[in-house]
């Protein structure tokens, strides 16, 4: 898969600007800027000054300096006009995630990052109501197609890289878990009557990727399975690589070159994978093929992340050309509290973080998922998988009246060419023994010349048929033991549903057992609710300092008033700061009474271990003898057909076999007579 051809990304046009009143000649450079990353450092630096700028001068919506700014919305091609700075400032960062988007897509790889973090920023700071193109749904889209090609990238930096199967599968799989959200969006009728007929375009490209890396994933995941040795697996996994791959295949119709040479490659390296993975399992390891809803799905590993946007960066927006415009005591004064604000969240942060990597470890060593730590519902009914097998032969009630009939008709055809090549032999043989008895009447004269011809090419002849017989009977006797061995789970998938569930194990509770799963269950709820709680008060936290502006408070604050406002301002935070102390303290009782419960939960769990393996090891075994059956129907018959024409063989022999040994007799007799 090193050197599959790269697949197309989508690209975002730049918006087009109308006129703006305000220092025209700094924006006509950010207007028109080249398609490179200079013109990336343009507009970041634009952005950068629009911030000084707006700090220092009412020009917001409905303020005494606000002028009009105009800018055409993408998708229509209107020109909308707000008198609002924040405006420019959220057009000039939507060209920045373009741009970024438009160079990705130029091979500049690492762009991508770049332009989620621009349309991220976009989204979480600027209202959404400016134009269609600058939508919520439009730019949470945005950011799922960027997150999802920078994805794409590493996925194909990781596989030249020849980084580990596994970790593979997993980049892979949040490739697709990125574009399933733009899918998502792109299903939305909302969304596509924004986005107009790009939508069809951009949709079908979404649809066709999102089977494609899913069949990228399940093929690492094979190769996993290969290196673990588990050869079952991996022929469920390349076989499902293989239909997902078939499906990209159906929707890639119309798209470019480039597109269906990459699913050629891939469809050259997974069916031969499957191929090989398959005559491997069925002639060398016979190991049973397990359902695909049976195993463990890959979890997506997001490696990627929207850059951020810092629009105070000296180091990108150069010199602030605004500085004079107003009092540097007062924006100095906004600066540090707004340090003051970021060393109050850091310190709450560093808390939090380091509660929450205990907790993170301390689960991961319990190895408990709330969703599967019972998972007794499994065992009420019939797996899908099953009831298709049971229902595909309810339809067919003598599919094991056929296979007995055909393996009974095997077996006859065999046991006639047994007894013709046996007769064979015997007149052979007393053909040899009549000849001894001759050759004892002569004594020594010499032996008898022209003895009828024939007897020696049947001799021949009849050597490498018993040869062949003895090769075949082995194969025979495989095929036999193959057979019972499939036919009673047969015959029970053809019976009643009832005799299939009782089939199938299910774990044996006690009430204390179902009592311990219980409170295990509680308290796992507990852990949860904690974890959400705890994020919940850091988002409302993060929320309150980024909506925390004091400038108005600044401005006619005396200097030396400057340290008490600070601490005054800074109170707000005290409650929620409470809150979340409380929240970190419970982190150790909760997890002293899980380790409690996990104690208990032990011998249930094994138990529950127990039968999920006997109930899967039976549902595969099931599946497996269905799977089997046509492969036996087959086999048995080119079993008939090679012992037909083989028992065709074997009676013509015997006929040339009679009329030698009756010509070699006769041709005693007559030296007997001389």
């Amino acid at each position: 898969m090193e050197a599959v051809p790269r697949m197309p990304m989508i690209w975002l046009d730049l918006k087009e600007a109308g006129e703006f009143a305000f220092n025209a000649a700094v924006k006509k450079s950010a207007v028109n800027v080249p398609r490179d990353f200079e013109g990336c450092s343009t507009l970041r630096k634009y952005f950068g000054q629009l911030h000084y700028l707006q700090s220092r001068i009412p020009m917001g919506a409905e303020q005494e300096a606000a002028v009009p700014i105009a800018w055409t919305e993408i998708f229509s091609g209107k020109t909308v006009t707000h008198e609002d700075i924040k405006y420019e400032q959220a057009c000039i960062l939507y060209n920045l995630g373009a741009l970024h988007s438009m160079l990705g897509a130029m091979d500049k790889r690492v762009s991508e990052e770049c332009a989620a973090g621009a349309f991220t920023y976009l989204r979480d700071h600027f209202p959404h109501s400016y134009s269609v193109d600058m939508s919520h749904q439009i730019l949470s889209l945005n950011i799922n197609l960027m997150l999802g090609q920078a994805q794409e990238c590493l996925l194909e930096k990781s596989m030249l890289d020849n980084r580990k199967s596994f970790l593979v599968a997993r980049i892979s799989a949040q490739v697709v878990d990125y574009y399933k959200e733009a899918c998502r969006a792109l299903e939305n009728s909302e969304t596509a009557s924004l986005l107009g007929k790009i939508q069809k375009d951009w949709k079908k490209l979404v649809q066709m990727k999102i089977y494609y890396f899913a069949a990228v994933a399940h093929l690492h995941m094979g190769k996993q399975a290969e290196e673990q040795q588990k050869f079952g697996e991996r022929v469920i996994y390349f076989q499902s690589a293989l239909d997902k791959l078939n499906e990209a295949i159906k929707l890639a119709k119309g798209q470019p070159e480039t597109v269906q040479e990459a699913l050629r490659f891939t469809m050259d390296v997974i069916g031969g994978k499957y191929n090989s993975a398959k005559k491997d399992n069925d002639f060398i390891y016979h190991e049973a093929v397990p359902a695909l809803d049976t195993l463990q799905s890959v979890k997506g590993a997001p490696l990627v992340k929207a850059l951020p946007v810092n629009p105070t960066d000296p180091a990108v927006t150069g010199p602030d050309i605004f500085a004079k415009l107003v009092p540097m005591a007062a924006h100095e004064a906004s600066s540090l509290y707004s340090e003051e604000k970021a060393k109050l969240l850091r310190d709450v942060m560093a808390k939090i973080e380091a509660k929450n990597e205990v907790l993170d470890q301390f689960m991961d060593s319990m190895q408990l998922d709330p969703e599967t730590v019972d998972n007794l519902d499994m065992y009420s009914h019939i797996p899908p998988v099953l009831m298709e097998k049971c229902a595909a032969l309810s339809v067919r009630p003598d599919t094991v009246k056929n296979l007995v009939q055909s393996m009974q008709a095997l077996s006859g055809v065999f046991t006639d060419v047994e007894a013709s090549l046996k007769e064979i032999r015997d007149l052979l043989e007393e053909d040899e023994a009549q000849e001894r008895k001759l050759q004892e009447l002569l004594g020594k004269a010499p032996a008898p010349q022209g003895s009828p011809p024939g007897l020696a090419e049947v001799s021949k002849e009849c050597s490498k048929y018993v040869e062949v017989h003895e090769k075949a009977s082995f194969t025979n006797t495989e095929l036999h033991k193959a057979m019972n061995l499939h036919i009673g789970n047969l015959r029970l998938l053809s019976g009643p549903l009832e005799q299939v569930r009782a089939a199938l194990p299910s774990p044996a509770l006690t009430e204390d057992d179902k009592q311990v799963l219980q409170n295990l269950k509680r308290i796992l709820a507990k852990v949860q609710e904690m974890r959400d709680q705890r994020l919940s008060l850091e988002q409302q936290l993060r929320e309150m300092i980024q909506k925390d502006d004091i400038t108005t408070s600044l401005v006619t604050t005396d200097r030396s008033e400057m340290k008490k406002l600070f601490e005054e301002q800074l109170k707000k935070y005290d409650q929620i700061k409470v809150y979340l102390e409380q929240n970190l303290a419970a982190q150790e009782n909760v997890l002293k009474a899980l380790t409690d419960a996990n104690v208990k939960y032990a011998a249930v769990r094994k138990a529950l271990a127990e039968v999920e393996h006997k109930w899967n090891t039976t549902v595969q075994t099931l599946v497996a003898s269905y799977e089997a059956y046509e492969d036996l129907m087959k086999k048995s018959q080119e079993g008939k057909d090679f012992y037909t024409d083989l028992e065709a063989k074997a009676a013509k022999l015997l006929e040339k076999a009679r009329a030698a040994c009756q010509a070699a007799e006769t041709n005693r007799q007559q030296i007997l007579e001389k």
